[in-house]
């Protein structure tokens, strides 16, 4: 009886993250043990990097699924897939819309249509005292290098683009805002885990589809692979693969979506439970 889980994909804020969104010694220490169990592990998250160390993980060797999607990259950082965002859509987007302040994500960096204070601004802090201080974390850390603010219209339509990222507080503005995705939903998709924050990519990216995809370039099939995640972008994910986990702090909807709910992330549960996974799977193949 081989291993039945070989490939582990999990969200980062809320879910494999602690509660200060970040890694710590012990989740490095467990996953590193994953890997040298013989499994992959693959960040699938909205955020767009090509490499896991830009996100605290250091020399381990990571696949990523970022973007929600929309970028996948193997182990090393080498781009696997790139799904673009639609050109005429974009275009259209920035037209309809000439006071936002788009953050384009495109495969060499982040284009912002708006200025670096703007871009700040966006980092709205959530709920209670240790969300405040997350934000304010946040704020104090300089933007990536990758980041160019002021960008142009044409700047941003003169590249590829994968991903569009913005926040919006004014109700009237995120009505708008949403009837476009409606009257666009046959090329663009909004999958975000906070009901003021756009993530638009092209209507066939999801963490679902991506992480399927993934699995079958590394040859694993889909009944061997577990998710975990716990907002509305993972619902895709967690919907699609029998093996897959919310932690005690998600979403209502992702734990309908998840086929089990653990325990909280300020506790390591999800990297703790793929650790326990390899372990007992371990046993049962002895036994076997």
């Amino acid at each position: 009886m081989g291993p039945l889980i070989r490939l582990f994909a999990s969200d980062l804020d809320g879910t494999l993250f602690n509660a200060l969104h970040q890694t710590d010694r012990a989740i490095l220490l467990q996953l590193r043990r994953v890997l040298d169990a013989g499994r992959h592990v693959a960040l699938a998250t909205g955020r767009a990097v090509r490499r896991a160390s830009a996100l605290g993980f250091g020399d381990l060797p990571l696949e990523t699924v970022s973007a929600n999607g929309a970028l996948i990259c193997d182990a090393r950082g080498e781009l696997l897939r790139f799904s673009r965002f639609s050109p005429q859509a974009l275009e259209e987007l920035l037209a309809a819309f000439p006071g936002v302040s788009f953050n384009c994500i495109a495969e060499d960096g982040t284009y912002v249509r708006g200025t670096r204070e703007s871009f700040l601004a966006g980092l709205r802090p959530s709920p209670g005292l240790l969300g405040r201080l997350i934000a304010h974390r946040l704020r104090r850390r300089p933007p990536a290098p990758d980041t160019h603010f002021d960008q142009t219209d044409a700047d941003v339509l003169a590249r590829p683009i994968c991903k569009v990222n913005f926040r919006v507080a004014d109700e009237a503005l995120r009505r708008e805002l949403n009837g476009f995705v409606a009257d666009h939903a046959s090329s663009i998709v909004n999958a975000s885990f906070d009901g003021d924050l756009f993530e638009l990519t092209d209507a066939r990216v999801n963490k679902g589809e991506a992480v399927a995809w993934l699995a079958g370039h590394l040859g694993i099939v889909e009944s061997d692979v577990a998710v975990y995640g716990d907002g509305g972008n993972d619902l895709a994910m967690l919907e699609r693969f029998s093996h897959s986990y919310a932690p005690k702090g998600a979403s209502e909807a992702a734990k309908r979506a998840a086929g089990h709910v653990i325990g909280s992330c300020a506790h390591h549960a999800v990297s703790r439970h793929m650790l326990m996974t390899c372990r007992r799977e371990g046993r049962l193949n002895r036994a076997g």
